[in-house]
């Protein structure tokens, strides 16, 4: 699968899933947007990599659950020559509580990050895209959105939304040449996972076939699949990555 000539916009592209997935891009051929909301040294730590991919990696500091931002964002991309052919949101957050010690603030953070931000990413990517009669989506979603791990229900809820937006948007786009689909990760060793417990994380091993957490590597060449021209008629899929979950 060769990407070059190809435009991607990464989102939580400078640290874990969405980092892999940036340099993965990148390391095909893809030119690669990795967006941050705030992290300066995961991103200076990132275009640190620039050098061995040829230049193609570059970094944007954005908001997505910022529409008016995003909206800025993707209109400055239409400056590009070639456009955006690609368009991964991998930003994610936890704020886990059981729902009975919830905050508002918890639940509104996670669901304006991950759901918010897959709408407005998308929406505007949608617009892009279609005028080129061209393009892949893919939303990293999670597990959770089926089994609503204890404490985690306004995580569950932001990934069993993030599928919904993928299928509705995948049938309204399909015939401009735009595919939508979303990957699925598992337990992943990244940042994300770093507060677990030993005994927590023990527990989630064992209940993976493989009996180990994936690496963010995998994750990405999950993804690389689902970008490519080759997927053509992949649209509307959920791609599990979970080691048999």
């Amino acid at each position: 699968m060769s990407f070059e000539g190809e435009t991607a916009v990464v989102t939580g592209g400078t640290r874990g899933i969405g980092r892999a997935i940036a340099l993965d891009l990148a390391a095909q051929g893809a030119r690669v947007i990795a967006i941050y909301k705030s992290d300066e040294a995961a991103a200076k730590s990132l275009l640190e990599e620039n050098g061995r991919l040829g230049g193609r990696l570059s970094t944007e500091k954005l908001d997505v659950a910022d529409y008016a931002a995003v909206s800025a964002f993707w209109q400055k991309l239409e400056e590009l020559p070639h456009g955006v052919q690609i368009l991964v949101h991998a930003s994610g957050i936890r704020r886990d509580r059981v729902l009975a010690l919830m905050s508002r603030d918890e639940w509104r953070d996670v669901l304006s990050t991950n759901l918010d931000g897959s709408f407005h990413m998308a929406k505007y990517a949608t617009i892009h895209m279609s005028g080129r009669r061209y393009g892949r989506i893919v939303f990293v979603t999670s597990p959770a959105r089926e089994h609503g791990f204890e404490g985690q229900g306004n995580y569950s809820a932001s990934k069993a939304g993030q599928v919904g937006v993928a299928r509705s948007l995948a049938r309204e786009v399909a015939t401009r040449g735009i595919t939508v689909n979303c990957v699925s990760p598992g337990f992943v060793e990244t940042d994300l996972l770093a507060d677990l417990d030993s005994e927590t994380r023990k527990r989630h091993t064992a209940a993976v076939p493989l009996k180990r957490f994936g690496r963010p590597e995998e994750i990405a060449f999950a993804v690389r699949m689902l970008v490519a021209r080759e997927a053509s008629y992949v649209n509307g899929a959920v791609l599990d990555v979970t080691g048999g979950l």
